[in-house]
């Protein structure tokens, strides 16, 4: 089989970059271990993703915000950043008085639903469902994929969009910095006793970090993230004895609070690879970039690699130029390097200080948090690059690009 772009992985990196390319006269092959029916139709996963103005409009772009029902959408008007027994800590709001919300929040599985829904009967796109890819060799005159399924795959471009634990990057000769936190996030929905007045919570205990994204109906999403002996303990409880140690690790903020989705765990580990290209060869989502959920700059960055990358296949392609050419492929690793890694370093210094529960370390942060809140330019600096690049609150992200 011959095409020009091969794109492994049918997470919503992946198809957005697939949707965002159906109108070139290119010809898109998109390759998933999973199902067809699991694209059509995923599960619940308990992962709300924090969407920033950019984002939403780059999906409106692509028709996919527009398949999204109201139900899936819930607004994040504001934040709050607390600190071990901080009564108030750093709010933050939007930067700009016009704007009246931070920015979104979507169910991760919804956004998959929609994303496969905009390539469902594109022409141009094939989709191998059921398969995955066995090896690949990379040469400057093509690039050929041979699939489990037993068929060859000639493509003038792979692009990598499987996951923070790329096998394809790996087997492209591409390392990658991998950051395991040894720490454990739970994500689940529940009902709150008392208003979260769409605000988000982030909270940095002793020994825990917490956060509450707000979601419609009086729903939020509990976000735990603990060593994981002691995650395996909370996963262990019946329903009643689960509620009642999320309202205490929660102070009672909210009241009485209570399960309403299943319960669902994640290893917390960040990645950042080495290089972004190789030989006719990209890395996009996750496979690029896996951050740290801390400050959800996660699936923003994802769309951020899609759109730079679909921009310079674009034009080269309406200009009869290689859509694969090693100019265009460090133009791309230079635009994704600029938007991404400022962003992924200032995260684990966020990390680092943040998880440290040595006394110093919990005064230094109180200190930094009040003089944050005190002085107006640096928390309306804060809010810009909320607001720029994701959101100063606990949005897991995926672990599929």
């Amino acid at each position: 089989m011959n095409v020009d772009i091969a794109i492994v992985g049918a997470g919503p990196a992946g198809l957005c970059l697939a949707r965002s390319l159906a109108d070139t006269g290119l010809s898109l092959l998109v390759i998933e271990q999973q199902s067809q029916d699991a694209l059509q139709e995923p599960p619940f996963d308990g992962r709300e993703i924090a969407l920033t103005p950019r984002s939403v409009r780059i999906l409106r772009d692509l028709g996919i915000w527009q398949r999204l029902g109201p139900a899936d959408i819930s607004p994040l008007r504001c934040a709050r950043v607390l600190n071990g027994n901080m009564e108030h800590g750093l709010h933050v709001t939007p930067h700009r008085r016009d704007d009246t919300e931070l920015g979104f929040l979507v169910p991760n599985d919804r956004i998959r639903r929609a994303a496969y829904a905009s390539v469902e009967h594109e022409p141009r796109i094939t989709l191998a469902c059921g398969t995955s890819v066995e090896s690949v060799v990379l040469n400057d005159s093509i690039a050929r994929l041979h699939l489990s399924n037993g068929s060859e795959v000639n493509a003038k471009l792979v692009i990598a969009a499987d996951s923070r634990f790329s096998r394809l990057r790996r087997d492209a000769g591409i390392a990658a910095d991998m950051h395991d936190f040894g720490k454990t996030m739970l994500v689940c929905r529940m009902a709150l006793e008392k208003p979260h007045g769409d605000e988000a919570l982030e909270w940095f205990g002793h020994a825990q970090t917490l956060a509450l994204l707000p979601l419609l109906n009086g729903e939020a999403s509990a976000v735990v993230t603990l060593p994981p002996e002691d995650m395996r303990r909370l996963m262990d409880m019946d329903e009643a004895g689960f509620n009642a140690e999320i309202g205490r690790r929660f102070d009672h903020r909210f009241g009485a609070m209570r399960l309403t989705s299943t319960r669902h765990t994640y290893p917390l580990v960040g990645v950042y690879a080495r290089r972004f290209v190789a030989e006719r060869f990209a890395l996009i989502g996750d496979a690029a970039v896996g951050m740290h959920p801390v400050t959800a700059h996660g699936f923003n960055l994802g769309l951020r690699s899609v759109e730079a990358l679909a921009s310079l296949i674009k034009q080269a392609a309406e200009s009869g130029r290689d859509i694969a050419s090693p100019d265009l492929l460090r133009r791309y690793q230079r635009m994704h390097r600029h938007a991404t890694w400022p962003l992924y370093a200032a995260t684990m210094a966020i990390v680092k200080m943040y998880t440290n529960d040595r006394p110093i370390a919990r005064r230094a942060r109180s200190v930094l948090l009040q003089a944050s809140q005190t002085l107006s330019p640096v928390r309306y600096a804060i809010a810009r690059t909320l607001a720029a690049g994701g959101h100063g609150v606990f949005s897991p992200s995926r672990h599929r690009g």
